[in-house]
């Protein structure tokens, strides 16, 4: 009988030996020895594969076909069969040897040739120190990227590591040692405002970004350079304008940069709030953009980039830019630190490529991002909403697969990382049991003991989606009834750019709603809805979080939101239900919330519903499994995941330099593969 044709097993490793070999035909024109030894190599581990792979497979299947053919055919088919791999085997065995008595045989008469012109040379030639060659060099990097392996294993994945102030502080000191870390965003981390009756008052700002990077700062030390915003901020910093912080235990430095109420009006309340925040939110929002906030903005960027300079203090720093407030900061600051590591980090989502087309400026902002090292966004789908920006509206090189852009010889690493919080969060050391909390908000706000509570915490943002959730909490009273005097809804939320009508008229509405609601359903013994407008510091948003029964995050787009987070992480019985707008940056991890969508008015009103009466089991399995992905991936992490990719592109451009002065792309492939892994 005849036997059918198969793909002989081990092919898929043949082939990778075959593609190892046209690899070596490459290189033999720059590096001849280097090449043939890596030839030997492949050839050989081609015969291995051949005679360990390839043949014990086909032996069998050869026995199986003579077992099974007729009596006199055996011999012939059972031939051949195995007649191809026992070549490839032999002849792989005999070429590998051939190769190698050929590079012993190369080696020998260059070590030769090279003790004769020693032997006749001068003698001051002889005992001058060769110079390195580039196989000398790679050997030393080689051995010292091996050294450095265990410390890529050890902080590449957070699955294996509890990321902590102290494992971070030992990544610096093992990975980045005396490296000079600086971070640059708009908002500061601590601000004095002069009270009526003239005090100073510290305040804390509700911000998620100050939330994530505060800690991150108090491990690594360095200094935080912010617009100072406070009215007594010039009162308190020294003649240099600096300010050791946190106040009480001080472990950085805040660098308050001054700007006028035009450069402020121009820069933060015009370009940066009403161009590109509307045009990065799919919130229906009219982005403004006019040309004298255009100049605002360049100007105040670069003002941004003179002080990272003068606080550098030395040509390689590494520097954090914060958000879309400074999209043209790193080019700036590459123009005048070539060497340093910049990593920017946007924190909020970037739109699609036909949408970024709006902005009349949109190559001069893409061409600023790019001066970066590494652009950091929350998810993947927002880095490849920025490639695609870039291949529409730049001419560059784009490597898909690596996640890079190449921008006039600079190479840029666009990557995800998803931002989190403190593990644990320092606000929830100083909180009472969860039933004190409970009875504390109670009492403080005159609801029931018996009520259930539902809480939302926001800024007073149109991206947040409040009038959303205030409208789904009257459907749900209204398709419900019987939650009526038995629910009520706390809808905390701190104002903000109040200077814009856009943000005003949200305020103004949201206050005609809850009035609405509250005529509509409540009576003289209960009122619904309660609506808090006022700054609310950490400690009263996680008693709020720890007496709530649910909390609500509709957002109606949103690169992370770390709300979500909070409430997780401060339900330690693990017990209340987190409802999750589905356009949250945070809903691609905690995928145990109730997901929802804030448009669905119906669909969000039910799913509070279920929340309601979700039994007690099931929201401790949803918390437990959320709680330990906000404890693995910290905030700590976030950091360590940033400053890894900085300390291997450190890495690689010490290797281009040691090799010649090749760049990090010209690089062997052996050092660049998976050299930014996501982690």
């Amino acid at each position: 009988m005849t036997a059918a044709t198969k793909t002989p097993p081990g092919g898929a490793a043949m082939r990778r030996m075959v593609r190892l070999c046209a690899q070596v035909a490459t290189r033999i024109r720059r590096a001849p020895r280097r090449a043939a030894m890596l030839g030997v190599v492949a050839v050989a581990a081609a015969a291995i594969v051949a005679t360990t792979v390839y043949l014990p497979p086909v032996v069998r299947s050869a026995r199986a076909d003579t077992e099974t053919s007729a009596p006199g055919a055996r011999v012939e088919e059972a031939g051949s069969p195995l007649r191809l791999p026992m070549v490839m085997a032999f002849g792989g065995v005999l070429v590998g040897l051939g190769l190698g008595g050929a590079v012993f045989m190369i080696m020998a008469s260059r070590r030769r040739r090279g003790a004769e012109r020693l032997a006749t040379a001068p003698e001051r030639d002889r005992t001058r120190p060769a110079a390195p060659t580039v196989g000398t060099l790679l050997a030393r990097e080689f051995r010292a990227a091996m050294a450095e392996l265990g410390a890529d294993r050890r902080y590449n994945d957070g699955i294996w590591i509890d990321w902590s102030p102290k494992t971070l502080r030992r990544l610096l000191v093992e990975e980045l040692p005396d490296a000079r870390v600086l971070v640059v965003s708009n908002r500061e981390p601590y601000i004095h405002e002069r009270g009526a009756d003239g005090a100073v008052n510290l305040l804390l700002p509700a911000s998620g970004l100050v939330s994530a990077l505060e800690p991150v700062m108090r491990t690594c030390g360095g200094t935080w350079i912010a617009h100072g915003s406070g009215s007594a901020d010039r009162d308190t910093v020294d003649a240099d304008d600096r300010l050791a912080v946190p106040p009480a235990h001080p472990e950085y430095t805040l660098r308050r940069v001054w700007l006028s109420d035009e450069d402020v009006g121009g820069h933060y309340y015009g370009f940066s709030n009403e161009g590109l925040w509307p045009l990065c939110h799919i919130a229906f929002v009219r982005p403004s953009f006019r040309e004298d906030d255009w100049a605002r903005y360049k100007a105040v960027n670069a003002r941004f980039a003179e002080v990272v300079v003068a606080e550098a203090g030395c040509e390689d720093p590494i520097v954090l830019v914060q958000d879309y407030h400074f999209a043209l900061l790193p080019r700036m600051i590459r123009e005048r630190l070539p060497k340093a590591t910049i990593i920017t980090f946007w924190h909020i989502p970037w739109p699609n490529a036909e949408t970024f087309g709006i902005c009349p400026w949109r190559r001069e902002l893409i061409d600023g991002l790019l001066g970066s090292s590494i652009v950091g966004f929350h998810t993947r789908q927002h880095c490849n909403n920025f490639i695609e920006a870039v291949d529409r509206f730049m001419e560059s090189r784009i490597d898909r697969e690596l996640g890079s852009v190449t921008l006039g010889g600079l190479e840029t690493l666009i990557r995800p990382y998803p931002i989190s919080i403190e593990w644990p969060p320092a606000a929830l050391a100083t909180q009472a049991s969860i039933e004190v909390c409970r009875r504390a908000v109670r009492d403080r706000l005159g609801i029931a003991a018996d009520s259930r509570l539902a809480v939302g915490i926001e800024r007073f943002d149109y991206t947040k989606g409040i009038l959303d959730r205030l409208r789904a909490f009257d459907d749900l009273l209204t398709r419900h009834p019987e939650w009526r005097r038995r629910l009520v809804f706390v809808q905390a939320a701190a104002p903000t750019r109040s200077k814009l009508e856009s943000y005003s008229s949200l305020q103004d509405e949201a206050v005609r709603l809850a009035e609405e609601i509250n005529a509509r359903h409540g009576d003289d013994g209960w009122t619904p809805i309660r609506l808090v407008i006022r700054h609310h510091d950490q400690g009263e948003v996680y008693e709020l979080f720890r007496a709530a029964d649910l909390c609500i995050v509709s957002s109606l787009h949103d690169g992370m939101n770390l709300v979500a987070k909070e409430f997780v992480a401060a339900r330690d019985d693990e017990q209340g239900v987190l409802i999750l707008s589905s356009f949250a940056g945070a809903s691609r991890e905690l995928s145990e919330a109730v997901i929802v969508n804030p448009y669905d008015t119906h669909g969000m009103a039910e799913a509070m519903a279920t929340a309601l009466g979700m039994p007690a089991d099931e929201q401790r399995e949803r918390l437990s499994l959320m709680r330990e992905q906000v404890r693995r991936r910290n905030v700590h992490r976030w950091a360590a995941q940033m400053l890894i990719d900085a300390a291997r592109l450190r890495k690689r451009a010490r290797i281009g330099v040691s090799i010649g002065g090749l760049g990090p792309l010209d690089a062997p492939a052996v050092f660049r593969t998976a050299d930014l892994a996501e982690g």
